[in-house]
């Protein structure tokens, strides 16, 4: 049997057990991504003000932070896929309770859901990376990290036809019963992937900390994933208002715009993860990601509005394609440098700072709009993207031999 937490290489005949368990965390990463947008999309049905929905998101990150920071040391325990049905149970549990249409449900549904994203990524590091040899590994982590696209696609398309056809909370009750099957896939899964293995010692805070700053490397992937963080959100929720309010496009245009970032983000994933197992060269690839979403965003902040329709379009794939692309990449990049025992753990304390990124965007965008404008706030983000390429650059430099 394969188990997902052990440190040996991967044998070319244990290679085909890749695909079952790459599907199912794709299919894991996707059933996150419905059930955080959920409450956004049936909003309009379900009469979710702006500022539950606010509440909703900062509920989900406050949870998903620690619960990613922590969350290694259970992944080593009960292993990868037992994880990811706990993911799936949450999702359960946040849904029957956003169900019940009240500003304290929601809050606590949001609660659940930050319990299901968190551990999801670190979860999938720690098995996948067991599965792939090194020269694949950045493609098939690009492949995994789909999930969110692939959920955010199906919820858009899918859930306000059912809050139309029969209600919000019947969007709800679908978010659930896929929930429920996932637990069923993971659980049938599971005992071709663990086997019996010690779990490692306990860690500390001081010693999931020293995971990242101890190799220069891996803390400078952290401190980059926070402005690429920033960035990606702040892309994903209010590219539509700058576009109306400072891009003169309609809001059916701005909407195209975002569908073509979108669009971007999927070709982004599996290409970005294709160039870097093609080139071997995954911080390279990482440097001129974070150096085309800093030209976009400083481009369209700056001079958005004279470029056209076609141009704004073109510029709004691009942007996505960076953006939303990097993700990864990023997550394989983790996988290689991480002491080979401790991927999950070590995942697990470097998202922590992605999600600080995710936190912090909003009010820095809403501080910024308020004091000057959207197409202000999207330069400062370039300008942040462009530090955590530096960092990114620095951090590689005299350590390919590390």
């Amino acid at each position: 049997m394969v188990d997902g937490n052990t440190a040996a290489r991967p044998a070319p005949a244990l290679l085909p057990a890749l695909l079952p368990a790459l599907g199912a965390m794709t299919a894991l990463q996707a059933l996150v991504a419905l059930a955080l947008f959920a409450p956004g999309v049936v909003a309009p049905r379900a009469h979710i003000e702006v500022w539950q929905l606010s509440m909703f998101s900062a509920a989900v990150f406050a949870v998903g932070i620690p619960a990613s920071f922590w969350g290694g040391g259970f992944i080593a325990r009960l292993g990868s896929l037992r994880i990811a049905s706990l993911c799936a149970a949450a999702i359960v549990v946040g849904m029957a309770l956003a169900s019940l249409g009240t500003s304290a449900a929601l809050l606590a549904a949001g609660l659940c859901v930050g319990l299901a994203m968190g551990p999801e990524t670190p979860a999938s590091a720690a098995l996948l990376a067991r599965l792939v040899t090194a020269e694949r590994r950045a493609f098939v982590f690009s492949v995994r990290q789909t999930g969110n696209q692939i959920g955010a696609v199906c919820g858009s398309l899918a859930l306000p036809a059912i809050a139309i056809a029969f209600g919000p909370v019947w969007c709800y009750a679908a978010v659930a019963a896929l929930a429920l099957l996932a637990i069923a896939l993971f659980e049938r899964l599971r005992p071709a992937y663990a086997g019996k293995v010690a779990p490692p010692p306990k860690l500390d805070l001081r010693a999931r900390v020293a995971l990242v700053i101890a190799d220069r490397r891996i803390a400078m992937l952290a401190l980059a994933s926070m402005p690429f963080s920033a960035m990606q959100v702040s892309l994903n929720t209010v590219f539509v208002t700058l576009g109306t309010r400072e891009l003169g496009l309609s809001h059916i245009e701005s909407g195209m715009a975002l569908a073509c970032a979108q669009a971007g983000g999927l070709i982004g994933r599996l290409g970005w993860g294709y160039v870097a197992m093609r080139l071997d060269a995954s911080r390279a690839v990482l440097v001129v990601i974070g150096l085309g979403m800093a030209f976009c965003a400083a481009l369209l902040g700056l001079n958005g509005a004279s470029l056209g329709r076609s141009g704004q379009f073109i510029i709004a794939a691009l942007f996505g394609l960076t953006a939303s692309g990097w993700n990864g990449v990023f997550v394989a990049e983790i996988a290689r440098l991480a002491p080979q025992d401790r991927i999950g753990e070590t995942t697990g304390a470097v998202l922590t700072a992605s999600y600080a990124g995710l936190l912090a965007a909003p009010a820095l965008v809403s501080i910024l709009d308020g004091v000057a404008s959207l197409g202000v706030a999207f330069f400062a983000l370039a300008c942040l993207a462009l530090g955590g390429t530096l960092a990114l650059i620095w951090g590689g430099h005299d350590n390919a031999d590390k």
